[in-house]
C-alpha cells in the first residue's frame, strides 16, 4: 500500500514538473545578479536524471587539454587530495539519515534517487599512484576504510585529517605511505543528528594550526524548527591539536566546499542556497568566507531578500546578512572549489574551478559540468567559463555528475564524479 501511494506522489509529481514554467529565463550569475520574484506552489518542479553509462564517451574539454579516467569501480567518490608525493587521496561515501517532514520529501527523495549512482559507499579512502609520471595511476589500493561517510579532506604537517559526517579524525602521515597504520584519532565531534546535509567540507589554514569545517542545515528553510539547526548552517574553526572549535561564519545554508585563496589565506567556499522558491532562485554562490560574518539562512537570501518562510522572523539578523560575492545560478549544486595555478594554462591560471553537481528540481536541468571562474586582483570578475561538461548530454541523458575538483600543481584538474564512480584527470596537451 505504501508503495503505491509512493508511486502516485511521484507520477503527480512528474505530472506537475511536466506543466512547470515553460522556457525558464536565463540563470543569472556574478557578482551583481538580477533575482526573479519568488514562485511557491504544492510542488517544485522535479526531473530525473535520466542516468545511462559514458561508455566510449568521456567529458568535454577545452582545445589543447585532454580528459583521462585514472580511476573506475569506485564507490561513490566525492572529495579528492593530491599528496605531497603525487598521490590522491579519494574519499568514498554516502551520508545521511533524516526522516521525511511531507509528501514533497518523500517525492524528491524517489526524485533524487532516480540520477543517483546504485553503488553501496566505500566508507573508505582510496589512494592512487602514478609513480613513472606517465599519466596512468597503475596502484589503486584501500588506504583507509570503515569509515562514516568520508568527505572533506586535508593534508597538514604530516597529518591527514577526514571529515567524517559525524566527526574530524586524523592519521598520521609519512610520504610514500600506501596504507594507514590503525584506525584515525578523533580530533572532534560534529553535528550529526539528523544529518539532513551530511557533507562535512574541509580546508587547512596555511600554517596548519587551523581546520575550517563546512556543516550545511537540517532543513531546507528552518522547517523542522531552529532547536535543530544547532552548531549548523555554518563554518566551524577547529584547532587543529586540541580540537577546540567555535563558529567562524554562520548563516551559510549548506558549504559543500572549502578552499583556501593562495596569495591572501583567505577562506573560500562554494554554498548550495535553498529550494522551493522556483526554478530561478535561490542562487548557489561562491564567497570569500569572513570570520564573524552571516551570510542570511534561514531569514533571507542573497543579502536582505527576505524569505517569509522561515519564522519567527528575525529583522536584525536579515539586517546584518552580508552578500556572498559570486552567484553560480540557482539549483546548479555546486559541490567542488579549488584555486587554479598557473600549470593549469594562460586561461585558467588565475580563479577558481567549481564542480556542479547538477539540479533535480528544475525543468531545464542546469549545472552537471565544471566551471571556471575568473578571477582579478583576487575577486571573481567576469563570466564563468565551461570547462569539463558532457556530463549530461544533448539527449537528455546523464552519464556522470562532478562532485569534488582539487588542481594537481603539476598542472592537472582531479575531478571526482560520483554517478559513474570514476575520477577523471584533465591535463594540457604537450
Amino acid at each position: 500500500m505504501k508503495h503505491s501511494i509512493a508511486l502516485t506522489a511521484l507520477s503527480m509529481a512528474l505530472l506537475l514538473s511536466g506543466c512547470g514554467s515553460e522556457g525558464d529565463a536565463v540563470q543569472a550569475r556574478g557578482p551583481d545578479p538580477k533575482l526573479p520574484e519568488p514562485q511557491r506552489g504544492l510542488l517544485p518542479s522535479m526531473k530525473i536524471a535520466e542516468p545511462v553509462p559514458w561508455g566510449e564517451q568521456k567529458p568535454t574539454v577545452p582545445q589543447g587539454y585532454s580528459v583521462t579516467a585514472i580511476a573506475t569501480d569506485l564507490k561513490i567518490p566525492r572529495q579528492t587530495l593530491v599528496l605531497p608525493n603525487g598521490d590522491i587521496l579519494v574519499a568514498e561515501g554516502r551520508g545521511g539519515n533524516a526522516a521525511k517532514l511531507k509528501p514533497k520529501d518523500v517525492i524528491a527523495s524517489v526524485i533524487k534517487a532516480q540520477g543517483n549512482t546504485q553503488v553501496k559507499g566505500g566508507n573508505r579512502l582510496t589512494l592512487l599512484r602514478d609513480a613513472d609520471g606517465d599519466g596512468t595511476y597503475e596502484l589503486k589500493t584501500v588506504f583507509a576504510e570503515n569509515l562514516n561517510a568520508p568527505y572533506g579532506l586535508a593534508f597538514a604537517d604530516g597529518k591527514l585529517y577526514v571529515a567524517n559526517q559525524d566527526a574530524l579524525v586524523r592519521f598520521d602521515y609519512q610520504e610514500g605511505q600506501t596504507k594507514a597504520d590503525g584506525p584515525p584519532t578523533k580530533v572532534t565531534d560534529l553535528p550529526s543528528e539528523i544529518n539532513h546535509h551530511w557533507t562535512k567540507a574541509l580546508t587547512v589554514s596555511p600554517d596548519g594550526r587551523f581546520l575550517y569545517v563546512g556543516i550545511g542545515s537540517n532543513s531546507n528553510v528552518s522547517e523542522r524548527g531552529m532547536e535543530v539547526e544547532t552548531d549548523r548552517a555554518m563554518v566551524w574553526q577547529i584547532d587543529a591539536t586540541t580540537g577546540a572549535h567555535k563558529p567562524y561564519a554562520t548563516g551559510l545554508r549548506n558549504p559543500t566546499a572549502l578552499t583556501i585563496q593562495p596569495e591572501s589565506g583567505q577562506l573560500w567556499a562554494v554554498v548550495n542556497e535553498r529550494d522551493e522558491l522556483g526554478p530561478d532562485l535561490v542562487p548557489d554562490y561562491l564567497t570569500s568566507v569572513r570570520e564573524g560574518a552571516f551570510y542570511g539562512w534561514p531569514y533571507s537570501y542573497w543579502g536582505q531578500n527576505v524569505d517569509s518562510r522561515a519564522q519567527p522572523q528575525n529583522p536584525d539578523k536579515v539586517a546584518a546578512a552580508v552578500k556572498p560575492d559570486y552567484s553560480l545560478g540557482a539549483h546548479v549544486a555546486a559541490l567542488g572549489v579549488d584555486f587554479s595555478l598557473p600549470a593549469m594554462g594562460e586561461q585558467y591560471a588565475e580563479g577558481v574551478f567549481v564542480g556542479e553537481h547538477g539540479s533535480w528540481n528544475r525543468d531545464n536541468p542546469v549545472g552537471y559540468k565544471v566551471i571556471f571562474v575568473p578571477f582579478s586582483q583576487g575577486r571573481p570578475a567576469g563570466e564563468p567559463v565551461d570547462f569539463a561538461t558532457g556530463f549530461r548530454g544533448s539527449d537528455g541523458k546523464t552519464r556522470g555528475r562532478p562532485v569534488g575538483v582539487t588542481v594537481d600543481p603539476r598542472g592537472a584538474l582531479i575531478i571526482a564524479d560520483d554517478l559513474a564512480n570514476t575520477v577523471w584527470r584533465v591535463t594540457r596537451n604537450q
